[in-house]
């Protein structure tokens, strides 16, 4: 059967997601070397933040000179970003490259942002007055048990201590009056696509060895101090910025909470369980072509999409 068009299908060429330190971006550089027409649309909840550069390997400023990237230093630190405003931003990203007759690669691993981008979700609204509410209770593993009698589908996709996940469905569930599981087509339904959606693979081993190295180079890079800079301005970290994987270990480094060690340790651990979630999430999606990452994937998407 012919795919189907569905949200912005014809200006997209591919979408290359994948975990984190999978070689995603280096992959998607070279696809844009080699064809001028292709623009980079980062597909990352974190790298919308300006000065959050090193902690979530932002491509450096000359490779964004060399090839068109957008959706990349959107916001300060000290702002809120989420899932409705990538959707906003994305569309028009997405309508500027197709002005240009350019054709876009969406790149990243923050699921949620890749299917409202993609599948077109309906997103439920805010509730100011809830979430004040909320935002006073610190207890965000007795708010998970409240949402899980009120909306079991939500409160298991979503770990216990994500408070900005538990507390964004809380506010919608109890603002909306009906499950926060309950909006759009459901993340269980997987429409036909116009483009493919390419997933780079990586054993366990070795996507393990992966981020402890990458976040070794981070911190060789002045990833601490990167931290310190954003911690000392008036504003500090936004929650939506405050949960990126390394600040926040980091964070509690400085605000000494943690030893270095402490930090390095769980920040290394943290990040290879998210990494587990983005393979376990993108592995239900059956659209995905997997590939496995390394110095011959890109011959390797060439081959399997018959390029």
């Amino acid at each position: 059967m012919t795919p189907l068009p569905t949200a912005h299908g014809g200006v997209i060429a591919l979408s290359l997601v994948g975990p984190t330190a999978s070689g995603k971006s280096t992959v998607a550089l070279a696809m844009a070397r080699r064809d001028p027409s292709l623009e980079l649309v980062s597909v990352d909840s974190m790298q919308v933040y300006r000065g959050m550069d090193i902690g979530t390997a932002k491509p450096t400023l000359a490779e964004q000179a060399e090839v068109p990237h957008h959706l990349i230093d959107l916001v300060d630190p000290d702002d809120e970003y989420d899932v409705a405003r990538f959707q906003s931003d994305v569309t028009d990203a997405l309508a500027g490259i197709e002005a240009r007759g350019h054709r876009a690669v969406l790149v990243g691993g923050t699921g949620l942002y890749l299917r409202a981008a993609v599948d077109g979700l309906t997103l439920p609204g805010r509730f100011p007055g809830i979430r004040a509410e909320l935002d006073e209770d610190a207890d965000t593993e007795a708010m998970h048990r409240r949402l899980a009698e009120l909306d079991p589908v939500a409160a298991g996709r979503m770990e216990p201590g994500n408070r900005r996940r538990v507390v964004r469905a809380l506010e919608v569930t109890l603002g909306s009056g009906r499950p926060f599981s309950s909006f759009g087509p459901g993340l269980e339904t997987y429409p036909p696509l116009a483009f493919p959606i390419v997933g780079l693979e990586v054993e366990r081993d070795d996507l393990d060895r992966r981020i402890e190295e990458r976040f070794a180079a981070q911190l060789d890079a002045g990833f601490v101090e990167e931290v310190r800079r954003i911690r000392g301005r008036r504003g500090g970290f936004s929650r939506s910025a405050g949960q990126a994987l390394g600040y926040r270990e980091l964070r509690a480094h400085l605000d000494d909470e943690l030893s270095f060690g402490e930090a390095t340790d769980l920040a290394i651990s943290r990040t290879r369980r998210f990494a587990r979630r983005q393979q376990r999430w993108f592995r239900r999606d059956p659209r995905i072509v997997s590939v496995a990452a390394g110095h011959n994937a890109l011959a390797d998407i060439d081959a399997r999409l018959g390029d």
